[in-house]
């Protein structure tokens, strides 16, 4: 541990280098006194360049000044748009007004739906609220078929549930959070991106790489946090209606009413339906579940500027279902018996969380916050004879101080974590009951002159009762060599108790036969904790091509895991659990560009190389069902809109998959065999939004146009009692051809 300290502090030694002149102030959102009441992740940007960043968490905010240079744009969604002339290196104190307070809206420049910051040490990508619209985006877990950073993939072939990935390793390597809280962990893992409705999301961050210490020790390969729609700035009233030919139908309203001068509230009703079989490929089974889901959150935003105390409680609950197998498989009648084969799984949750913050008036640059939640998740299923009951109750607190040293280029965080987690699953005919918990401590440093060199520099100290007394440094640097060039290199490590049924319920689809191989001598399911480093270089560089502006990117990041939990489906009977013996490492690649090509019309793409190896019993192997090339290519074309809001938006996205290693099944019978790789394909999405004015759209698209899908996606259709029934080893869609359309009606 010494030599991490003396590598992060002789990287702390740059900064006496430089010096920068530079725009730096605070950004506001109105109130009676022109009190400090910070905005977060304000848009702060000069006009006709790529130099922009974006305010911290207290509204603060820090730019490179250039002569050549003299009009600064101030944005944030729900916000009007500001444009400042600044001839000077100064301190400005700015406030945003609200649209929903205008006669109204002027819009002086567009902004990139995808922004990538040129100063921020660590590798952040921020979609926002206009990205998400080129998609139906139901759900959380569709929210990302537009971004090449993230992977999304198929994780079995009956629940329909889509499975995200990041530099080459599941989300349970993942950080998700929603508003800095954890989230998506524990016993949501496997449906718990399908529970955040896409209409309640304001914009999502994506972070590769280890993330920072203040959100915790879980994050491996990085971190996505989603930022929700605030009852301030949402529209009073928002509905929107969405449904397919395959019979999925979705309602969603919004509802927010500022009560009085310091309180807004919110409430958010989600509903989803699907009632219609659909077999397109005639093997007997479901192409995609029969479900409902009832979604509800009240939201309450209070802000008093007098004395610097902002605060949002959330509350939600959620009633979600799906019936999965042959399609003439009904519960009332063949549940547990041999007549047809099916399950279902059944979720009831109730989500709860605070955060409370308090920015000292005479002092803008310190702050306090507070973060808790707390959740209850239910989950009773079964597949076959197999069944799987989970509930998982978790407590989460987090107190954050925020403060300089000396001047706001030296800020530092501190504070302290607790957390608990209890669970307790039914698998089959064995119970098993634990109880986590966990209490840290985290200091984080960061520095920025802007011009030359950012970085940040944490580590935190946590006490586990199963993964022990542990410490996790994270490192993040920036380097500006030239112009829009940003390079940026970092490295941190991770630790995480792993869920392996919460995690892998396709398991349960299937006839293998569950091994827990030598779990006798760890605390997790007689298993170690899961302990990983990553480490990750990327260059970022923006130009200017025939007066349109375009950025390249290029990054690779490799995991080097020190302890995993292997999940082993070489064997076609058995599924095995183990501990890493020997080497796991997940090396990425990506290199992208994006590109104005003509006013309006712009282009992205991405090539993504990936090399995942672990070692397994049968010896060393290529990740099983990830395909090492993958490309991404997406244009995205708008009209101009008119003073009324009128125009047209068209949208297309291409992902090509290569080869993909497949599980072994050279054992079963040789009409239960398939090969070793898959073949490459691709998938093309597209959608086409009219928007009439500024309070109603119609949007219709189309996925998979292409129409491919996998053959012989169940494994046994057959003889789903038999033993070579799988669902597990799904590569491509069950899907076909399906077509979408929706509206989108606000006041």
């Amino acid at each position: 541990m010494n030599k991490y300290i003396v590598v992060m502090v002789s990287a702390l030694m740059p900064w006496l280098a430089f010096s920068q002149e530079k725009v730096e102030g605070m950004v506001m959102e109105v109130s009676e006194g022109n009190k400090h009441l910070g905005l977060s992740g304000a848009n702060v940007y000069w006009m006709d360049s790529q130099i922009g960043t974006m305010t911290n968490d207290d509204g603060l905010f820090s730019i490179p000044y250039k002569k050549e240079y003299n009009k600064l744009i101030i944005s944030y969604v729900g916000y009007e748009s500001d444009t400042l002339t600044v001839n000077s290196p100064k301190t400005i104190h700015h406030t945003l007004k609200a649209l929903n307070a205008l006669d109204e809206v002027v819009v002086h420049k567009k902004r990139d739906a995808i922004q990538k910051t040129f100063y921020s040490a660590q590798n952040v990508v921020t979609v926002n609220s206009a990205e998400l619209l080129k998609a139906a985006c139901c759900n959380l877990s569709e929210s990302f078929e537009t971004n090449p950073a993230i992977d999304v993939n198929f994780s079995d072939a009956l629940t329909g549930t889509k499975q995200i990935q990041m530099l080459g390793l599941t989300s349970p390597y993942l950080l998700i959070t929603q508003e800095n809280i954890p989230m998506v962990r524990g016993a949501s893992q496997a449906f718990g991106l399908t529970f955040t409705p896409g209409t309640w999301v304001e914009s999502i961050q994506i972070t590769k790489g280890a993330g920072s210490v203040v959100n915790g020790y879980e994050s491996i390969s990085g971190q996505i946090n989603t930022e929700l729609v605030k009852p301030l700035t949402d529209k009073a009233v928002f509905v929107n209606g969405y449904g397919n030919q395959n019979g999925r139908y979705e309602l969603n309203t919004h509802f927010n009413k500022k009560l009085t001068e310091k309180w807004s509230s919110g409430l958010y009703i989600h509903a989803n339906r699907r009632d219609e079989k659909e077999d397109n490929n005639g093997d007997g089974f479901l192409d995609a579940p029969l479900a409902n889901q009832i979604n509800v959150m009240n939201r309450w935003q209070y802000q008093n500027p007098e004395t610097g105390w902002v605060s949002f409680i959330n509350v939600r609950f959620l009633k979600d279902e799906k019936q999965v197998g042959q399609t003439d498989f009904d519960p009332f009648t063949d549940k547990f018996t041999t007549n047809a084969w099916g399950g279902e799984v059944d979720t009831r949750r109730f989500d709860s969380s605070v955060k409370l913050g308090y920015v000292f008036p005479e002092l803008p640059y310190q702050s306090l916050g507070i973060q808790g939640s707390y959740s209850m998740h239910k989950q009773d299923s079964y597949y076959g004879f197999n069944q799987y009951n989970i509930d998982h109750e978790s407590i989460y607190s987090n107190f954050i101080f925020n403060s300089i040293i000396g001047d706001t280029q030296n800020k530092f965080k501190t504070g302290f974590t607790f957390a608990y987690d209890g669970y307790n699953e039914l698998v089959n005919v064995d119970n098993y009951v634990r109880h986590d918990n966990s209490v840290g401590a985290f200091f984080e440093y960061s520095y920025d002159n802007l011009d030359k060199v950012s970085l940040t520099a944490g580590l935190r100290v946590d006490n586990h009762n199963r993964l022990g007394t542990f410490v996790t440094p994270r490192f993040h640097i920036r380097y500006t060599p030239w112009e829009l060039g940003s390079l940026r290199g970092s490295f941190g490590r991770g630790r995480r108790a792993a869920n392996i049924f919460a995690e892998n319920q396709q398991i349960f689809a299937s006839s293998r036969q569950i091994n827990l191989i030598g779990a006798n001598g760890g605390s997790i399911y007689g298993f170690e904790p899961e302990d990983a480093w990553n480490y990750g270089v990327s260059f970022l560089q923006g130009f200017l091509l025939f007066e349109r502006k375009g950025n390249v990117t290029v990054d690779y990041y490799r995991t080097d895991f020190k302890n995993q939990i292997v999940v082993d489906y070489e064997n076609p009977n058995e599924v095995a659990f183990y501990n890493l013996d020997g080497k796991s490492v997940a090396n990425s690649f990506q290199f992208e560009v994006n590109y104005e090509v003509v006013k309006n019309l712009d282009f992205r793409t991405a090539y993504k190389y990936y090399d995942v190896q672990t070692d397994f019993r049968t010896g060393r192997l290529q990740k099983p069902l990830q395909a090492k090339h993958r490309f991404f290519a997406n244009l995205g074309y708008e009209t101009t809109a008119r003073e009324n809001g009128s125009q047209w938006r068209f949208d297309y996205t291409l992902h090509t998959l290569g080869e993909q290693r497949l599980p072994s099944t050279e054992s079963n019978p040789e009409q239960y065999r398939l090969g070793d790789y898959s073949k490459p394909y691709s998938l093309m999405n597209a959608q086409i939004t009219k928007v009439f004015n500024t309070n109603f759209e119609v949007y219709i698209g189309g996925e998979n146009l292409s129409n491919y899908t996998q053959d012989n996606p169940v494994l046994g259709a057959d003889d789903p009692f038999g033993a070579n029934f799988d669902t597990s080893i799904v590569y491509a869609p069950i899907m076909g051809r399906m077509f979408y359309g929706g509206f989108r009606f606000k006041l």
